[in-house]
């Protein structure tokens, strides 16, 4: 079953060969939201992945979540209890996935370790990326040699995504842009479902040429591949979302990812709305957006 059409009760009990093929049947129209769940909630009594929830989004990544000490601000209870990823999944009926970063810039819970990612499964994680906020210096190279050992870790218990949204302070890959073919290809060959590229028109000098051969390499290997807004333009305005929507929706991609810096924290709620309406229309949008999670 495709995932735009299943229910919120079914989203949380996805498998990861489930939730893989459920994205493959949607044929480019899910939409995946950030959140830094240490920010405060953009409005009070709800956190920030719920509103991103209630505007259209179809799967919820959570951005500086700590698998040792587990908090998400905006959450009933108190840090580590009662705000867990599966938590936030039973509360909004979407599959939750959390960042971890192969960088000993960010704290030890968010690092991307085979520890961390058994401790995210643990804690209801349908899907790990591994990727690099600003500033931690995360390369390509990095990337690839702590996937080896999360897949080894993990097994098939979580779908694991592994890319980049932006440069991470580290620069350019050797062959120009952020990820070439032959990077994507190498991704899924260490274990890789998903491979997580910036969309066109975000990173400088990224074209929908660029990211469709990264598409197609992916799609080659029998992986799938998400286009990131991770550049800040997710507080940009609603004709430039719908821009890159449809610039992503060229290149072939399987999943469209908005950033967490509309304001801070989540991207701006019209956005996430107006690229929901741009891939996949009011019926499936309108519907996601008002289902309830006890469906």
């Amino acid at each position: 079953m495709r995932l735009l059409d299943m229910p919120p009760s079914g989203l949380i009990q996805l498998t990861r060969a489930n939730l893989l093929q459920g994205i493959r049947l949607s044929e480019g129209r899910l939409v995946v939201a950030e959140t830094i769940v240490v920010a405060p909630p953009l409005i009070d009594g709800v956190s920030n992945a719920e509103l991103a929830a209630a505007f259209g989004a179809d799967i919820l990544l959570l951005n500086c979540y700590d698998c040792v000490d587990p908090a998400i601000l905006g959450l009933p209870g108190e840090p580590g209890k009662g705000q867990t990823c599966q938590d936030l999944k039973e509360l909004v009926g979407r599959p939750v996935g959390v960042n971890l970063e192969p960088s000993d810039r960010v704290p030890p819970g968010r690092r991307a370790t085979p520890e961390n990612a058994r401790r995210a499964v643990e804690q209801g994680a349908d899907f790990i990326c591994l990727t690099g906020n600003p500033h931690t210096l995360v390369t390509n190279a990095g990337i690839l040699e702590n996937l080896r050992h999360i897949r080894e870790a993990v097994g098939d218990r979580t779908v694991l995504v592994a890319g980049r949204m932006h440069a991470a302070g580290s620069g350019l890959s050797p062959g120009g842009g952020l990820i070439t073919p032959e990077e994507t290809e190498a991704f899924v060959d260490a274990g890789a479902d998903v491979v997580l590229l910036p969309a066109p028109g975000t990173v400088p000098g990224t074209t929908v040429e660029e990211v469709r051969a990264c598409v197609q390499a992916a799609h080659r290997k029998g992986a799938l591949a998400m286009a990131a807004i991770g550049t800040s333009q997710e507080g940009a305005d609603e004709a430039t979302i719908r821009q890159i929507a449809l610039s992503a929706k060229m290149a072939g991609v399987d999943l469209h990812h908005l950033g967490d810096a509309g304001y801070h924290g989540v991207a701006v709620p019209e956005n996430i709305l107006a690229y929901c309406l741009a891939v996949k229309g009011r019926r499936h949008t309108y519907r996601r957006m008002a289902l309830s999670a006890r469906r």
